[in-house]
Formats: structure tokens, sequence, C-alpha cells
């Protein structure tokens, strides 16, 4: 438990130092945030406000997982070779986030790549981590269901599209949590410690390592991305978040128990179904404006209001989740 200590700290250490780095320079290069003229008229002081963050993190989770990786290949190779995947599938959602932020400032618009490509670079992503896990690493097809606490086998050509699934809603979910200063890393730092939490009870080295990264790497990036932010992580860290916690909620045999830990984000992105499908069929709208965060913002709570409300619920339901396994 004192090497994920370290790992943390260390995480934690590289992305204050990087960021105190990288924000300048995003400043200097004018990569501001592009409000969408249809959000909240509050939001639009924050145009200019440095984004693409999560270069930060994919830098530090990249760096400090080669490091990790060099180590444990002293006398535990198995766990080394095991946290390439975890890493790589991080990495590569928060690729296509990069290039899709990328496109968005070099237009000078909020389209960004087009919803066919973006999805198919997912789609690639995903298919490739549920494939690599099933014939490299052997980890079977078996999920766990929360407070029935056993397991069931799923024939290969059911799980792949469920993993995959798993993946591209996750990473949908927690891009749409990323609406408010905060509020998408406080969410996610409870769920993936709660993950790794799980992963110490089950033993899973390589779950732990990786985990033991993404908390203190997401902490040391909440210094700069509390109200008022100071940087926005953009899509390039919301996919790469959410790529994280679908890839060990996978890898652990545990995506059922995302139903549970990650009910803000499976919120927010029912408020925008509700929202649009009510608004269709009736012209009228259920909610002040989606995803739900926006509703209580316009309904006069103050960001850290909300960032503190979300997260408190999340950690509830994560404690419920620890109970389900």
């Amino acid at each position: 438990m004192q090497y994920q200590n370290k790992i943390l700290l260390l995480s934690f250490v590289a992305t204050v130092v990087l960021s105190l780095i990288i924000v300048p320079i995003l400043r200097r290069l004018k990569v501001g945030q592009i409000e969408r003229k249809e959000g909240p008229e509050s939001h639009l002081k924050k145009q200019g406000t440095p984004t693409m963050g999560g270069i930060i993190m994919i830098i530090v989770l990249i760096v400090v997982g080669a490091f990790l990786y060099i180590d444990f290949s002293k006398d535990q190779q198995n766990v080394a070779n095991a946290i390439l995947p975890l890493i790589g599938v991080a990495v590569g959602f928060g690729l296509i986030g990069f290039v899709d932020d990328s496109k968005k400032l070099f237009f000078k618009n909020t389209k960004g790549l087009s919803p066919k490509a973006k999805m198919l670079g997912l789609l690639i992503v995903a298919v490739a981590y549920t494939i690599v896990l099933i014939n490299v690493f052997n980890i079977g097809t078996d999920i766990f269901i929360p407070f029935v606490k056993e397991y069931i086998t799923l024939p290969i050509w059911v799980y792949i599209p469920f993993a995959v699934l798993v993946m591209l809603a996750t990473t949908n979910a927690i891009n749409l949590t990323d609406g408010i200063d905060g509020l998408s890393t406080s969410v996610t730092t409870i769920i993936i410690t709660c993950l790794t939490v799980i992963s110490v009870l089950l033993g899973i080295k390589e779950v732990t390592a990786v985990g033991a990264i993404l908390i203190g790497t997401c902490l040391g990036f909440l210094l700069f991305n509390l109200h008022p932010a100071k940087v926005m992580m953009g899509d390039t860290g919301s996919l790469m978040l959410g790529g994280a916690i679908a890839g060990i909620a996978l890898y652990l045999k545990m995506p059922l128990l995302l139903l549970i830990i990650a009910i803000i984000p499976i919120i927010e992105t029912l408020s925008v179904m509700i929202q649009v499908t009510y608004y269709k069929k009736t012209g009228n709208r259920i909610f002040k404006m989606t995803p739900i965060h926006h509703h209580f913002e316009l309904s006069g709570w103050k960001e850290n209001k909300i960032v503190s409300v979300f997260s408190l619920i999340t950690l509830v339901f994560c404690i419920i989740g620890l109970f389900a396994i």
C-alpha cells in the first residue's frame, strides 16, 4: 500500500509542476476555451481560459506509467505487461479528444471533429482494447453482478459489443459531465478511487498502480481546475478519464458496477436524452438546460455548490458500490 501512496504522490507533484509550466504556455498560445452560444450566459466570461489541459494528464500518465513498467519489469513482468493496455486505452481515447480540441481551436468554433469521425475513432480504440483483453490477457468474458455477488459468463459475440458499448457510453457520460469548473475532475477522481480500492481488496496490482497515477493526476489538476478555473481539461481530458474508468471497470470484470458508482455521469446523460426526447414530442423543455448541472446553475446554484453536491452524491454511491461487491 505504501508503494501506491508513493505513486499517487509522485503523480500529484508531477501534475502540479507540469501544470505550472504548460498552463502559461497554453495561455500564450491563446489555446482558449470557446463557449457555446447556447450555453449559460455566465460562462461567456470563461472565454479564453486555457483548455486542452487534459494533455497534462496524458503526459503524466505516460511518464509515470513508463517508470512503473520499468520498475515492475524487474521482478513482476506480468504486472508490468498488464499496465500497458490500461494506460493505452486511456491515452487512446485522450488522443481522440486532443484531435477534437485541436480542430475546435484551429477553426475557432465548437464543432470539432464530426460526430461520425469522433465515434469511429472511439470505436476503434474500444474494439482494440476489448480484443487485447480477451486474446492477449485472457481475462475471459465473465462479468460481476453487484449485490448478487456472482459472476456470469457472456458468449464472446455478446461480450465484445457489450464491452464496446460500456466504453463508448462511459466516455460520452464523462464528457457531458465536464461542463463547469472542477465537476468532471472531482466526480471522476472519486469514481477512480473507488475502483482502485476494489483493486486493492482483490490484489490486482496493475489496476492499483494505474489507479494511483490517475488519482494523483486528477488531484493535482484539480488545483488548477476548481472555480475559477485556470485551465479546462477539454475533450482531451474528459475522454481520457472516461476511457480510464471504463477500461479499469472492464479489467476488473465489474462494468455493471458503473451503474452505481458513476451515478452522476449517468444522470447527466439521461437528462440530455430526456430533454431531447420530450422537446421533440411536445416542443417544451423539462429542464432549463442540459446537461443537468446547467439546470441547477440556471436555478441559482453556484458552481462550487454543484461540484460539492454532485461529488458528495458520487461518494455516497461509491460507498454503496463497495458494499455491492
